[in-house]
């Protein structure tokens, strides 16, 4: 049976895996769960074949294990497979539509990431979690506090001036509210010492990756940002344009048309929402600096008269996305355009 299958289809479970074959004619000829630890061995016994996979959790180890069993493997956005669902939901008629899916001449596949790519985003995403929990922290400490009539001023200075204010008051205030507020105050100091402990690691990654540290020479652009574009991209080459590039991030507009007329609404916001959230970050950082007079920020100064400051920081984000493609796929640096 192996030496007639030539693509097969790959539906990844926890422990319950289902697969799907087919011939050179289409036909099938394997349909067949596996467990867990039956994978490694049924693909080693198969004949190199194309094998399809939806881009999910735990895809990028068995798209690499099975690489090296001389497989050619391809991810694909789980969205893109689910259309060639026929009906209903099981197993076996997933597993069919990955097979169908990864042989379509216009299906878009997910690059495979390298085990030193996956750790970097976990740093990334680690990071992620901890800023929104001290955030968290804040934001019930300056409620609480409020609750004692003691307010302070936004941002960094105003909540360590407030952390100040409240331990010379503190024996003034209840026992136990004391004791709630310290206990927020140290978790939000311990966190922000994890924080930093994860951004110093990112920082090292980020100086010793060339892709990461040529896509730092953009404006708008830190290490952060640098580093998490370089390991979710390992490849630029699967985008075929820059546009194609920033809608994979959901900053193009978003299409509605129908019946001859063109209606194009908001950013679409699909795809990594992440990396989307930081360029706009950057972006606002680079509108704050543009002046008149730059050869190279005229295209924003102009917009930002035009448009709400928003608009214009998505807008940048997108210009920017797209320079950060061009980068990638030329193994170049940002070169600023002069007078």
């Amino acid at each position: 049976m192996s030496d007639v299958i030539v693509t097969v289809g790959l539906d990844l479970a926890k422990n319950v895996f289902q697969v799907h074959g087919v011939d050179a004619n289409g036909r099938a000829c394997l349909r067949r769960k596996l467990r867990r630890a039956e994978i490694t061995p049924f693909f080693a016994s198969l004949s190199p074949c194309l094998v399809g996979m939806e881009a999910c959790a735990s895809s990028h180890f068995w798209a690499r294990e099975i690489a090296r069993l001389g497989h050619e493997v391809r991810l694909m956005p789980p969205a893109y497979v689910k259309p060639y669902v026929k009906r209903g939901k099981t197993d076996a008629s997933d597993a069919e539509a990955i097979c169908e899916a990864v042989t379509r001449p216009t299906m878009r596949f997910v690059a495979m990431k390298s085990e030193d790519q996956q750790a970097v985003l976990m740093l990334h995403k680690t990071r992620e979690l901890l800023v929104r929990q001290r955030t968290m922290q804040t934001n019930a400490l300056r409620a609480h506090l409020a609750e004692l009539g003691i307010v302070a001023a936004q941002g960094v200075e105003g909540l360590s001036s407030l952390k100040t204010y409240f331990h010379k008051v503190m024996g003034a205030l209840p026992e136990h509210a004391t004791a709630a507020l310290q206990s927020l105050i140290r978790m939000a100091d311990c966190l922000v010492d994890e924080i930093e402990g994860l951004e110093s690691r990112i920082l090292d990654w980020h100086r010793a990756n060339d892709a990461s540290r040529r896509l730092a020479t953009i404006p708008g652009i830190g290490p952060i940002t640098a580093s998490a574009i370089a390991a979710n991209v390992p490849d630029a080459s699967l985008f075929r344009t820059a546009r194609q590039f920033a809608a994979w991030l959901g900053l193009t507009p978003r299409a509605n048309s129908s019946g001859g007329k063109d209606r194009q609404m908001g950013i679409s916001k699909q795809g990594d929402g992440y990396i989307r959230r930081l360029l706009v970050s950057g972006a606002s950082a680079v509108m704050r600096f543009a002046r008149q007079g730059d050869p190279g920020k005229a295209w924003l100064v102009g917009l930002k008269e035009r448009k709400r400051p928003k608009v214009a920081a998505v807008a940048q984000a997108n210009k920017t996305a797209r320079i950060a493609w061009a980068i990638l796929r030329r193994n170049e640096v940002f070169a600023a355009r002069t007078a």
